[in-house]
């Protein structure tokens, strides 16, 4: 594959991440599905914001969908996003601590 075409697919998938609201789904989705019912209960958002989230999170291929009766379940397309979800969240969080340490001295 062309390394542009990676990038501007790399791109598109790493826009789905600019909501924080999105990233405490996939944290709640890190080993288990969820439906809509449940991510209201655990986030206290609205349902209409929750299936916005979700649908963009489909749409970049992060979640999937399994159906029974009524109920729509979520959960991971690939376990390798959660582990790039993890990595990200040990650099930020190394970063702030470096950045304590830092203006600790002053």
């Amino acid at each position: 594959m062309d390394n542009r075409k990676l990038y501007e697919l790399h791109a598109q998938l790493c826009e789905a991440f600019t909501s924080p609201k999105r990233l405490e789904i996939l944290n709640l989705l890190q080993d288990k599905e969820l439906s809509v019912m449940e991510f209201i209960k655990l986030t206290g958002m609205r349902q209409s914001n929750i299936s916005q989230h979700l649908s963009i999170l489909r749409e970049k291929g992060i979640v999937k969908t399994r159906r029974e009766g009524t109920a729509v379940y979520y959960s991971l397309s690939n376990p390798k996003i959660i582990k790039a979800f993890n990595i990200m969240k040990e650099i930020l969080k190394e970063s702030i601590e470096e950045k304590d340490k830092i203006t600790s001295k002053w």
